[in-house]
């Protein structure tokens, strides 16, 4: 079978920075653009709009000097603007070599918002081209508003398709720009203009409005287009764009005569690092990205896992870089256990198994959380038995917080019987009890855990002597582990937190 070749472009520092409150520093662009093109493998990205601001003039200069020696330089775009060549003298001063020109898609934009007609409009499109080609920069035209343009004024879309045809550039870019397209309508309207204009290369850009996205972008696969425009985590305006994951496995495994270049095992770990430079958070239930989305929850799952994979699908966490997990809670079953016990290294008998199941679905009940790491104190609680013993405790501490003085933190801490002592300062009081925590195992030669995540719950219309409970999600070079802390003190809680996680490594 021949496989048909879809570039994939990410939007991501782009249209996806257009995230409400989300904005990317240039060092970080540049982070992102790098994994993007040389782990992720992504055929193009978009990483700026012209004449923003200095930070983004300077973003697209790191980007482009970096990619200009690693050979990247024509997988660079920038959107641009028809605005008598500002734009590309900006693309000339940044080393930009692709610009992506914004132009009007519907007829309803170009009367109403710059009140031109359709040959006003083309005439000025045609001399940005000029000029571009003139500095030996390639072009790439976006029909804003294309879908609306489909629906409302498909008379001018033409018009303005045929004009396209007879200029010097490299591909049409027709965005569903407020996300209003249906999958038929998307397949209908890209079926027509695949038909008439059978050489034009064409890229589509789906937005989420409607969460139809990627089904909308599986139908424009089918109708036939050349190009795709996704976004890290579905990050983008409003309720985002198509995202890049979940496009990523559909092509895989529902298209096999269409090839994409993307490397499926990096998705993962992009994600991760988009999601903290943006502090865009991904749902813990969003497909192939999300915490819960390899997490079988019933006990009756994860016995079928256990006998043939019976609750498997194509979607294996080890194709993305990650594992499966099992969750425990009210619905866990042996089965939950058996799997969490066999990570853990421990071993029960059926009748200590059911009281442990017995009282994790107690804790459930009760809407506490219950992790694989929690597993050795419930065993040790529930059988009396010394299957986990504390080795490091932390005997005392004293935290200090005072107007216009930094945070201080002594603690004595207990390590295989040992009393150790130290203080430190930090931006706060969980950050100055870390630094001391870490001047103490450094006595010791012991490294500590990275810090990854801190969530604080306090249960909704709670007073302000709630019992707080705060998870740690840490990291290791083997594996990563949350901890949980229970105190109406939300410090102490994760001091707790934190002693949990000393004893567990």
């Amino acid at each position: 079978m021949t496989k048909h070749k879809i570039e994939i472009m990410d939007t991501t520092l782009r249209d996806g920075e257009q995230t409400s409150g989300v904005s990317f520093s240039a060092s970080e662009k540049l982070t992102i653009a790098q994994l993007l093109l040389e782990e992720l493998k992504v055929d193009r990205i978009e990483i700026a709009s012209t004449r923003v601001s200095e930070g983004e003039y300077q973003a697209v200069k790191s980007i482009t000097k970096w990619a200009t020696e690693k050979g990247y330089i024509d997988s660079i775009e920038v959107l641009s603007f028809v605005d008598n060549g500002l734009s590309i003298q900006w693309m000339v001063e940044t080393g930009a070599k692709v610009q992506n020109l914004l132009t009007k898609g519907s007829l309803n934009h170009l009367k109403y918002q710059l009140k031109k007609t359709p040959e006003q409009h083309f005439s000025e499109i045609q001399r940005v081209i000029e000029m571009a080609q003139k500095e030996s920069i390639e072009t790439n035209v976006y029909l804003e508003d294309w879908s609306n343009g489909m629906k409302n004024s498909r008379a001018y879309v033409c018009q303005y398709l045929d004009f396209l045809a007879t200029q010097p550039i490299q591909r049409v870019l027709l965005p569903d720009t407020l996300g209003v397209l249906s999958p038929q309508e998307t397949r209908d309207f890209l079926t027509d203009i695949r038909t008439k204009y059978p050489k034009m290369h064409i890229d589509f850009h789906a937005h989420n409005d409607y969460d139809l996205g990627v089904a909308n972008v599986l139908e424009s696969l089918k109708a036939g287009v050349n190009g795709l425009h996704l976004t890290v985590n579905g990050m983008g305006e409003r309720a985002g764009n198509a995202p890049l994951a979940s496009v990523v496995a559909v092509i895989n495994d529902f298209l096999p005569d269409v090839e994409i270049s993307v490397n499926e095992k990096a998705l993962y770990k992009v994600s991760k690092l988009v999601e903290t430079f943006s502090g865009f958070r991904v749902p813990d239930n969003k497909p192939i990205l999300g915490d819960n989305v390899f997490t079988q929850t019933a006990g009756i799952h994860a016995d079928g896992d256990s006998k043939k994979n019976l609750y498997f699908n194509d979607l294996l966490p080890e194709r993305f870089g990650r594992k499966r997990k099992y969750a425990l809670g009210k619905t866990s079953g042996k089965a939950n256990i058996q799997k969490n016990l066999q990570e853990l290294g421990l071993k029960l008998n059926d009748a200590d198994i059911l009281k442990v199941t017995q009282r994790i679905i107690e804790l459930g009940d009760k809407k506490e959380v219950v992790t694989k790491e929690d597993l050795p104190y419930i065993i040790s609680d529930v059988l009396d038995s010394n299957i986990y013993e504390e080795k490091v405790i932390i005997e005392s501490y004293v935290l200090t917080h005072a107007k216009d003085l930094k945070p201080s933190t002594a603690i004595s801490v207990k390590i295989n019987g040992e009393i150790i002592e130290e203080h430190a300062y930090g931006d706060g009081q969980f950050d100055a009890f870390m630094n001391a925590l870490r001047k103490v195992y450094k006595s010791k030669n012991l490294n500590l855990p990275k810090l990854t995540d801190y969530a604080v719950r306090i249960p909704p219309g709670s007073n302000s002597d709630a019992l707080c409970e705060t998870v740690i999600t840490w990291e290791t070079q083997e594996k990563s582990f949350k901890t949980r802390g229970l105190d109406s003190d939300q410090t102490i809680s994760a001091l707790k937190a934190t002693q949990k996680m000393l004893n567990i490594i």
